[in-house]
């Protein structure tokens, strides 16, 4: 009869005595996190940066981008005349040596101005947009996360908002404002913006503020300001910041629909608007006028839609 083994604990291949079964490590213990090529653990804005860097539409959006916000900084460095600089002479005459995009009804060189018109629109629709972000994401922020009567009232608030029809608001408000500059511009933007942003924003807050970190900073006795500061805005801004990312290019557009109608932007100031409604009664005679500032908003407004909506793939875990 053959001699049995002692009593002990048989190990499977490749395991010590005693060592738990992968399946069994599986189920004992949390997840691991995923990790980097480093060994840390990755965050949503990590691998968004890294999905933008893979997406073609991204960085053809930010090379027009780029582009557009260095000649508003240095509109000198690709032309070589004033914007205000006309002569009559030459009005409505095509493309010519040092003229590549001819001039218009009052003899002004269509490229230069198109060149400059990038300084204001852009000027206008970052201002508007970082104006609208702040009001609308502290206002809907903090009615959010505080809830009561003034969450109320806010959502009330921004229903009668929402009401206004844009540009009728725009041609009745801004057609009793005599001032030149952009500022008034900037400020119906706002006025009228800050709704849409402040409603992301307040939901946003309310789904992050449920997530069992923000109860056990609150149990800890964590003050209202850490909890929204340190916990809640890093994981409810995302949302926030594509939908500015957008709207930028619409602002731009709206700029350039109120300065078309007279109610927005006023010479001298050099605007792609004023050029359009100044070059649309001579369309048939000088059709590059109207063509090319133009072209350029049409341009500039897509590329800030397709940024957008390139960020929005990023942060979005659900289109993963």
């Amino acid at each position: 009869m053959p001699e049995l083994e002692p009593e002990g604990e048989i190990a499977a291949p490749g395991l010590t005595v005693g060592e738990p079964l992968p399946l069994e490590k599986a189920a004992t213990g949390a997840p691991a996190p995923v990790t980097g090529t480093t060994g840390r653990p990755r965050s949503l804005w990590s691998d968004a940066w890294r999905d933008l860097r893979r997406n073609p539409v991204f960085l053809a959006s930010s090379l027009i981008i780029l582009f557009l916000v260095l000649i508003s900084l240095w509109p000198s460095a690709i032309t070589w005349e004033s914007p205000l600089k006309c002569d009559l002479a030459h009005a409505q005459q095509g493309s010519g040596p040092g003229h590549p995009f001819g001039y218009d009804g009052q003899g002004c060189d269509v490229y230069t101005r198109t060149v400059y018109g990038a300084r204001t629109s852009v000027t206008v629709g970052v201002l508007a947009t970082l104006g609208v972000a702040v009001l609308g994401s502290l206002l809907g922020g903090l009615a959010g996360f505080f809830g009561g009567a003034g969450d109320a009232i806010l959502s009330r608030v921004t229903d009668v908002f929402f009401a206004i029809p844009v540009v009728l608001g725009g041609l009745v408000l801004l057609s009793v404002v005599t001032s030149d500059t952009v500022w008034p511009v900037i400020g119906f933007m706002v006025l009228l913006g800050w709704p849409q942003i402040s409603r992301i924003a307040r939901g946003s807050v309310i789904t992050a503020k449920q997530h069992d970190y923000v109860q056990v900073a609150r149990a800890l006795g964590a003050s209202h300001s850490r909890i929204l500061l340190r916990h809640i805005a890093p994981n409810a801004v995302a949302p926030v910041i594509v939908v500015a990312t957008i709207a930028l290019g619409t602002y731009i557009a709206l700029e350039a629909t109120l300065s078309y109608l007279g109610v927005g932007l006023k010479p001298p100031t050099v605007s792609w608007g004023i050029d359009i409604s100044a070059a649309s009664p001579y369309v048939r005679n000088a059709p590059h006028a109207l063509l090319w500032p133009s072209g350029a908003l049409a341009l500039t407004v897509l590329a800030f839609i397709m940024l957008g909506d390139a960020v929005r793939d990023a942060l979005d875990p659900k289109l993963r």
